[in-house]
């Protein structure tokens, strides 16, 4: 199979745990695009952070973010795909967020909302390196029709805890996904990476069977089940090796690299 698509998550996959891209991998990445391939990534960053890495590392086509509800090119930044989550589920969440004392975060325009500054929001924009905005009217926020994304953080356990209530009280008015242990986040139902990854495919005339989509986390599961050659990290989660179609190596032992070798530039 000749595979002309790839899309690539950024945290613990194309990044090691020092959030950079290996030289090795880069050389690979480079031989790639020279062949061709359109190498893209699909994170749940926001473009504004996601935008950096890709321009680091070279590519230049358009980029999945906000977990597949944004899709945007890197030249002129025109949006060919997006989706907003639905100003009654944003509501409905918003007030169980309050009812249960947890924080929810918002995503308009490629900026970030918070209610109010806390160790939470502080942690997650030292990592994204993203500013963010507080905004004491909340509500306000929420009743917007733009919204990207809105994203919980809180312990692991309790995510964990919350998630089969929270899929059986939204069903499916929202996709529902975890990017990290902590982090939890509700999209447009068609805000998925599969979605997204479909969509490119089909924007480059590319079939699906020549396409590779890589991931650790429950938030790939849609693009490595779309993709014509799904894989998973070393480092991924049980359930996302249970679908895909090949594991590579951890995101610090070149993983993405091994794939580019195996199945573009030595295939």
């Amino acid at each position: 199979m000749t595979y002309r698509l790839i899309a690539m998550d950024l945290d613990d996959t194309l990044l090691t745990d020092e959030l950079t891209v290996t030289d090795a991998t880069r050389q690979a990445m480079a031989e790639a695009v020279a062949k061709g391939v359109h190498l893209t990534i699909a994170t749940g960053r926001m473009f504004d952070s996601a935008q950096r890495i890709a321009r680091q590392v070279g590519l230049n086509v358009p980029i999945i973010t906000y977990q597949g509800s944004l899709i945007k090119n890197l030249l002129d930044e025109e949006v060919l795909y997006e989706r907003s989550v639905p100003v009654d589920v944003a509501e409905e969440l918003h007030a169980y967020c309050q009812q249960n004392g947890l924080h929810l975060q918002s995503y308009i325009d490629d900026k970030l909302y918070v209610p109010e500054d806390n160790d939470k929001v502080k942690g997650y924009a030292k990592q994204s390196k993203i500013p963010y905005l507080v905004e004491s009217d909340f509500s306000r926020i929420i009743a917007s029709d733009r919204q990207t994304k809105l994203l919980i953080i809180d312990e692991p356990a309790k995510l964990d805890a919350m998630l089969p209530g929270l899929k059986e009280r939204f069903g499916g008015r929202v996709h529902l996904t975890k990017s990290k242990p902590n982090y939890l986040e509700f999209m447009h139902p068609e805000g998925t990476k599969g979605h997204a990854l479909r969509f490119l495919a089909a924007h480059y005339g590319i079939p699906m069977e020549q396409t590779i989509a890589m991931g650790d986390a429950m938030n790939d599961h849609e693009m490595v089940e779309a993709a014509g050659l799904g894989v998973a990290m070393a480092n991924a989660v049980p359930a996302l090796k249970a679908v895909a179609d090949f594991v590579t190596l951890g995101n610090n032992e070149d993983g993405v690299k091994h794939v580019l070798d195996k199945f573009v530039l030595n295939a």
